[in-house]
């Protein structure tokens, strides 16, 4: 017979996964959606490439796996059901979002649900107030300098291609655009497929499995595999309000989006910081837009991307901590 405590191991393993797939289908869209909207790849090929570039990108490092795995919450707090509940409110705050078409980061459902949950289990005293300011502050930080370099790189463009005509310009962008965004599909791979890991990591760390907090390579690769075929599969209601809706973008723009949004993820990334690619490639979007000018944003868009933003960590938050609630007396703590 089955020991309660592996079978609720495989529950969190099979639960994170299904975060890192669901992820997937909800963040292609910060990967692919100017190159889709600009037509310099098809549908098809954009997932394609994305889907494997977020695999190689999910395999380089383990530093964000880390950050969420020992900066959200005290280890003497965390069980197999906490896991499972914070996982679990992420996922359902994901397909909401999804569903509406809004890009929601899937790295601040993450660590609201974990908080939701560890609050249900120990009460507030067992988060990490300090490991926590330092994440959202990133979170803060990054779409402000998004914005920033979005807007910084497509005025040096402008500027450089001044005496061009914007046929010229869009037909050269148009390839150069394709190489951005598998930069961006890549880096994208070594922020979102590490909050999985750090997750599951966490869990073997409870069960007793790992004596440190260390990734084992089954944990990557699984995790990259799941992110993957979530990409894979496709998002194409959140690539319509990034890529269409929010600002109507040419090759030049797309490019510009997705380089500034690349070295912004994988800056963040080399130093253990978990931001929200959601938030730097629509704020990278919102840049480029300012350049134009400011009613070439469609702020009403704007305004339900921010909205989703503001509820997800207090949306998924609460979302854990009622499964852990109704959870608790069917599985146990």
């Amino acid at each position: 017979m089955l020991d309660a405590t592996l079978i609720m191991l495989v529950l969190v393993i099979g639960a994170a996964l299904a975060f890192d797939y669901i992820n997937g289908f909800h963040d292609t869209a910060n990967a692919i959606a100017t190159c889709v909207s600009t037509r310099a790849l098809s549908v098809r090929a954009a997932i394609t490439m994305a889907a494997v570039l977020n695999f190689a990108g999910a395999m380089i490092s383990t530093k964000v796996a880390a950050t969420i795995g020992k900066g959200i919450v005290d280890a003497s707090n965390v069980t197999q059901m906490v896991v499972l509940a914070g996982i679990l409110g992420a996922i359902v705050w994901d397909l909401i979002t999804w569903y509406y078409g809004l890009p929601a980061s899937s790295s601040h459902a993450i660590i609201g649900g974990l908080m939701g949950a560890v609050i249900a289990h120990a009460g507030t005293a067992a988060l990490h107030w300090k490991g926590l300011e330092k994440i959202v502050l990133s979170l803060i930080l990054s779409p402000i300098v998004g914005t920033f370099l979005g807007f910084v790189v497509m005025v040096i463009m402008l500027w450089c291609f001044k005496s061009t005509s914007p046929y010229s310009i869009n037909r050269h962008f148009r390839r150069l655009q394709v190489l951005s965004a598998a930069f961006m599909a890549f880096s994208h791979g070594t922020a979102d497929a590490q909050k999985s890991m750090g997750v599951i990591t966490m869990a073997l760390v409870s069960y007793g499995t790992l004596s440190a907090f260390v990734v084992p390579t089954w944990v990557k690769m699984a995790c990259a595999v799941a992110m993957g075929l979530g990409t894979a599969a496709g998002g194409w209601r959140i690539i319509k309000t990034v890529g269409k809706d929010f600002v109507k973008l040419q090759p030049v723009h797309g490019f510009c989006v997705e380089t500034a949004s690349a070295g912004v993820i994988l800056g963040a990334s080399s130093i253990g910081m978990p931001v929200s690619t959601t938030h730097v490639i629509t704020s990278s979007i919102l840049g480029v837009g300012l350049s134009k000018r400011l009613t070439a944003v469609n702020w009403n868009v704007a305004g339900r991307i921010l909205v989703a933003w503001v509820l997800t960590i207090p949306a998924s938050a609460i979302m854990a901590y009622v499964c852990y609630q109704v959870l608790t007396p069917i599985l146990g703590k």
